[in-house]
């Protein structure tokens, strides 16, 4: 089976960063396992917070204070 060959550099800006997201989204979970660091790290972190409980604050609203913090500088 012949393969194709693509100059990557050929391609503008625009056309590669389609590509990247084209064989992004082509990628199942399945394809990318995690590794144990991984998934300890994960466990870690929904250990914590389960034992916090805070949710934390809407998106909205941390992206509010982060774009005044933006402006105040």
């Amino acid at each position: 089976m012949a393969t194709a060959q693509l100059d990557i550099q050929s391609l503008t800006a625009d056309e590669r960063i389609r590509l990247a997201e084209e064989l992004w989204d082509s990628l199942s979970p399945a394809d990318v396992p995690l590794t144990p660091a991984q998934a300890r790290e994960l466990d870690r972190r929904v250990a914590a917070y389960r034992a916090d409980g805070d949710p934390g604050e809407p998106w909205r609203d941390a992206m509010d204070r982060l774009a005044g913090r933006r402006s105040a500088r």
